[in-house]
């Protein structure tokens, strides 16, 4: 499987109602933590009922506690915008598939 699949069969236990995933790590070549290849660096969008009445900070501990281990390797950085739904910022449309 995939770094991209295995981070979007992880998050599946929030049950987004919307996920998009980009990796960025072509951004980050010669960056410390980049590795030949990408998946190093990513962006996180996440919309889930499980956020709701949530601070940031507790939304990104649960992001980062159903990912484990792949926060160590292969993940060096990932962005995260979390997001209950018909919060102000959060979008609308449904779930992208994109991980380029």
């Amino acid at each position: 499987m995939t770094v991209a699949g295995e981070i979007r069969r992880r998050l599946a236990a929030l049950a987004p109602a919307r996920l998009e995933l980009l990796d960025e790590s072509d951004k980050h070549i010669g960056h410390a933590g980049a590795a030949p290849g990408g998946n190093t660096h990513w962006k996180l969008t996440i919309v889930s009922a499980a956020f709701e009445g949530k601070p940031t900070v507790a939304r990104h501990r649960m992001v980062y506690e159903a990912l484990g281990e792949l926060m160590q390797h292969p993940i060096h950085a990932l962005a995260i915008s979390a997001k209950a739904p018909g919060e102000p910022g959060a979008p609308t449309s449904p779930a992208a598939e994109s991980d380029a």
